[in-house]
């Protein structure tokens, strides 16, 4: 007999002191990329994030915020806390799990646990739970501020309150667990909806304990049950009460004459009044389940309410304010995702398919309206039609469906599809299994139990033979190079068959539990073929229950010593501890985030390459969300008003542009709320008129005649529908010379290049609305504001601006000065010059201890890049002395030791050779040339030819080329038999003539 209650309290919460104090130490001091920036910024300020929100991590957030006392540059420290609280928490209740799940494997009854069966029972629990706690999903999303954490806090809660809820024989005290286990799910809704995804898996432990025979009929109907349930609150309750609400509010608006606000105030009084009715009625005539099921239901409500905050803060009209949902109409749609469209689950395309027209009877049909506030009532603005795709290409189960080239290259290479090729339901099933479930769900678990090759995307798994020998040094400094032996692996599954002949009912559940939050949720997400990053992080609810299993394994090889006494349970726990050792000793350099800030110091280079007042146009989430981060938390540079050119096709944006928003002033437009509604000139079709062939058309004058309406430039489709064109291939904007020479806007070198006359040739089939408005913008701004665009941003417009964009830093400003046809780039060196020198950050960067992953070494490619247009630019102008100057401050602020060579890089050997330093030229031309040559010989022994080997190939090419074109005859030999050597394994595609 021995006090396991406390034991078990002390070990679990030792376990979640162990975590918590490796995540403070590996925690992020500031905002990570991609949604950190924004989801730190909304927390801060109580703003609108990215549709569908996340209003209980914005208000827990909030509050870990004012622990920064004022300080601002803390508040993203303090919020990641949040995260780190939350997953430290997560392994505390996996460890009281794992022990739960590990007595019934036992068989040992509550206070009747002998001194062995407490000893590896905790040590069951440490080695599951600690194993987890440094997987490298789990940990990635323990140290930054985002959502995934806390929805692992909640899914960890809801099982282990499941599990307790078992071994609960008071049936009035055990409804009181599912009570809580209902409000924390409702709660969950407000961080993630992956939450939900247990209840098949709760269900299971549910209908095992309530019904002693148990047959498979049952577990159907159970299983059936769960999943109307989940249906119930994803499809339903969480979307469907909205809309209800929406219902009630058009009717009472428009039909009654009442006040906005009427019809959905009168619903929810409605709803709540029959929640508490259920409530009263069950008591009364005594229907216990149905009342727990109501009560369940009106928690699960009380923990979603939390979105009322959406609301709430929306109506406020604050800086980010994602889709503007601060009415019913909004609110609906900002729930349902709708700017992401959506994607075929069941029945849908092929990404063959073609639109076809409509049949002749639905040609008229308009489809569901679409409601905005107007001045009285709701006004219908828009239509959802329904695209008629040929039907010969439509089928079910589509897993291929996205039809962007990259999608589609990837579609091809995976089946073997050929060109015009129409994939069979064979062919989506390979790409299903080869691709998603293969490639971005297996690769993704090895990552985490066996070992993961870089971090570098689409890198692939390692077994335990995969060692470090003949590795380029690129791949072995690799801090995201990972290698487990698969011990995890091992571990695990010694634990899913232990768990497997033990308990069949409890295996049932956890495996459940695993197939629902791993494979399921591969299949429900139906992702497309490329992604923008590594999507691993998604599936850590079945790492979780991996991890159970870790634990169980203990017990496993345990109970065969039992017999062998105390010391031989210890070293079973000991030898079992190899698990968790591994897995931090090799994941705790990449995971380390404690000495990084370039996220945030590349959004404050992004702001400081501005002038004041500026506009600046980005294209995604990292070029966005860190600059939000810095503007709405730190404050920096608020008079710079950031404009994602994605966004700026919808009128709520657009909408957002025509007010003041912190320090920057609203937009000047000439169109109106009438030419950019919703539904509305969404796309300008480009339909060139011969009249206007081989001319440029006044902005002004086009947009003009669109303003009116003008018939000229509509065009009727069988839709019915009447769509505006641009009958003409190049927009032209009129320059008055004499106001910007007024303005002192154009620098002193570049005078020479002003122009009177503008020309944006148009490179698209179409014009989008967002770059419909910013047509509007520059031609109505007149040069009184400065206007900016980054990388992304000018790669995404549909017309040419490259011909006057003159760079100042990590950005390029719109002048109006023709680039002459010797130039590369214009480029204000002056300005640029003192950007770099006296505003830019670029901490850590040098430190070779320092986490530089993937998305770091990007944006460091960005600026390497900007580093090698600005030495040119002074080599141009002759000062060979400044261009040195910039190549060495890019060599000393983004060294070798810490970043490895990439494709800018070359530029610094063509720099260096303007410059006359010839032997550092060559001894950098020399480094790089084996690096490169080692990554493409690397890629070619794994028949790996991607866009990482086309980069490196590429790389090398150039570095031959330059060395020939300076003369450096024995150096472009050298590298001339390294490519030589490379064409004869490569694809035809790839081949070389040297």
């Amino acid at each position: 007999m021995t006090n396991f209650k406390k034991i078990n309290n002390v070990s679990g919460w030792s376990v979640f002191l162990l975590s918590l104090i490796a995540y403070i130490f590996t925690v992020e001091q500031t905002a990570s990329f991609w949604d950190c920036g924004e989801f730190i910024a909304i927390a801060y300020k109580l703003e609108v994030s990215h549709p569908p929100g996340a209003p209980l991590f914005m208000l827990i957030g909030r509050m870990f915020s004012f622990l920064s006392f004022g300080d601002v540059t803390r508040v993203a420290f303090w919020v990641n806390m949040a995260s780190v609280l939350a997953s430290a928490f997560t392994i505390l209740f996996l460890f009281w799990t794992i022990v739960m799940a590990g007595r019934k494997l036992l068989k040992v009854k509550m206070g009747e646990e002998n001194m062995l069966q407490t000893i590896l029972l905790m040590g069951a629990g440490g080695i599951g739970a600690l194993s987890f706690a440094f997987t490298d999903s789990f940990w990635f999303s323990a140290v930054e501020g985002e959502v995934y954490a806390m929805s692992s806090f909640f899914t960890a809660f809801v099982f282990w309150a499941m599990l307790k809820w078992e071994l609960v024989e008071d049936e009035s005290h055990a409804n009181k667990w599912l009570i809580l286990i209902a409000y924390m799910m409702g709660l969950s809704i407000g961080v993630h909806l992956l939450g939900l995804v247990t209840l098949p898996a709760l269900g299971l432990i549910y209908y095992f304990k309530k019904f002693k025979k148990v047959d498979k009929w049952g577990i159907m109907a159970t299983l059936a049950l769960s999943g109307f349930f989940i249906i119930l609150i994803n499809n339903f309750i969480i979307p469907g009460l909205p809309s209800l609400a929406g219902k009630f509010e058009i009717t009472f608006v428009n039909s009654f004459g009442l006040p906005f606000g009427s019809g959905a105030l009168f619903m929810t009084a409605l709803f709540i009044g029959t929640l508490v009715f259920g409530v009263i009625y069950t008591i009364r005539k005594g229907y216990v389940h149905l009342n727990t099921i109501v009560v369940a239901l009106t928690f699960i409500l009380i923990g979603y309410a939390s979105y009322g905050v959406i609301l709430v803060r929306s109506k406020a009209n604050p800086p980010i304010d994602q889709n503007n949902p601060e009415n019913v109409m909004t609110f609906v749609s900002y729930l349902l995702r709708e700017q992401y469209g959506d994607r075929p689950l069941l029945y849908g395309k092929s990404f063959t398919a073609r639109q076809v027209a409509p049949n002749p009877g639905d040609a008229n049909k308009k489809g569901k309206p679409v409601y905005a506030k107007g001045e009285d009532k709701y006004e219908i603005v828009d239509y959802k039609r329904k695209i008629n795709y040929d039907p010969e290409h439509k089928g079910y189960f589509p897993r291929m469906w996205r039809d962007t080239p990259g999608d589609v290259a990837k579609y091809r290479q995976v089946t073997g599809l050929r060109e015009g090729e129409k994939p069979s339901f064979l062919d989506h099933m390979a790409f299903m299994f080869k691709h998603q479930i293969g490639h971005m769900y297996m690769r993704y678990f090895m990552f985490n139990f066996s070992g993961r090759e870089s971090d570098i995307q689409d890198a692939d798994w390692l077994g335990p033979l995969d060692g470090n020998k003949g590795l380029p040094q690129v791949i072995k400094e690799n801090k995201g190079r990972n290698q487990y032996f698969m011990i995890p692996l091992i571990l695990g599954l010694v634990g899913l068959f232990f768990q497997f002949n033990r308990d069949i009912r409890g295996f049932s559940a956890t495996l459940m539990f695993f197939l629902l939050t791993g494979v399921a949720l591969v299949v429900y997400l139906n992702s497309p073929a490329i992604e923008p990053r590594e999507r691993d992080y998604i599936y850590a609810g079945s790492y979780y229950v991996f991890a159970i299993w870790i634990g169980l394994s203990v017990l496993a090889i345990g109970q065969l010593f039992m017999h062998a006494g105390k010391k031989a349970i210890y070293g079973v726990i000991a030898g079992c501890l190899i698990c968790p050792y591994v897995l931090v000793s090799q994941n705790w350099d990449d995971h380390d985030r404690s000495n990084r800030y370039f996220s945030v110091d590349s959004a404050r280079n992004f702001l400081a390459s501005c002038a004041p007042n500026a506009i600046l146009f980005t294209g995604g989430d990292n070029d966005t969300f860190p600059l939000w981060y810095v503007q709405e938390v730190e404050g920096f540079r608020t008079d710079v008003r950031v404009i994602v050119l994605s966004y700026y096709n919808t009128d709520w944006y657009i909408d957002q542009t025509t007010v003041k928003v912190n320090d920057s002033d609203a937009f000047p437009y000439t169109l109106g709320i009438d030419n950019y509604r919703q539904g509305t000139n969404e796309y300008l079709l480009v339909d060139e008129d011969p009249r206007f062939e081989g001319q440029a058309v006044s902005v002004k004058d086009y947009l003009e005649l669109l303003k009116d309406k003008n018939p000229a430039l509509q065009v009727q489709y069988p839709s019915g529908d009447i769509l505006n064109t641009v009958p003409f291939k190049a927009f032209q904007l009129d320059v008055d010379t004499a106001r910007v020479k007024s303005l002192n806007i154009i620098p002193e070198k570049l005078a020479p290049y002003l122009t009177d006359k503008m020309q944006f040739r148009i490179t698209g089939n179409f014009i989008e609305k967002g770059q419909m408005m910013l047509l509007d913008l520059i031609a109505e701004n007149n040069w009184e504001r400065p206007i900016y665009f980054n990388y992304t941003s000018i790669n995404s417009l549909n017309f040419d601006l490259t011909e006057y964009l003159v760079q100042e830093g990590m950005t390029s400003r719109l002048l109006p000065v023709r680039k002459p046809g010797n130039r590369l780039d214009l480029v204000d060196t002056e300005t640029m010059y003192n950007n770099l020198k006296n505003k830019f950050a670029w901490r850590g960067l040098d430190d070779p201890d320092a986490n530089l992953n993937e998305d770091y070494r990007q944006f460091v490619q960005n600026h390497r890049s900007m580093i090698t247009t600005i030495a040119d630019a002074f080599v141009l102008e002759g000062d060979t002395i400044k261009a040195k100057e910039m190549l060495d401050l890019g060599m000393t602020k983004m060294p070798r030791a810490s970043l490895p060579y990439d494709i800018p890089s070359v530029g610094f050997v063509q720099g260096y050779l303007d410059v006359g330093e010839e032997e550092r030229a060559i001894e950098l031309a020399m480094e790089m040339a084996t690096e490169f040559n080692d990554m493409v010989s690397y890629h070619q022994k794994k028949n790996r030819y991607d866009r990482d080997f086309q980069r490196y190939h590429r790389s090398l090419i150039s570095l031959f080329q330059i060395l020939r074109r300076a003369g450096k005859t024995a150096e472009a030999d050298t590298i001339r038999t390294m490519l030589q050597a490379q064409d004869i394994t490569l694809p035809n595609s790839l081949r070389l003539n040297l």
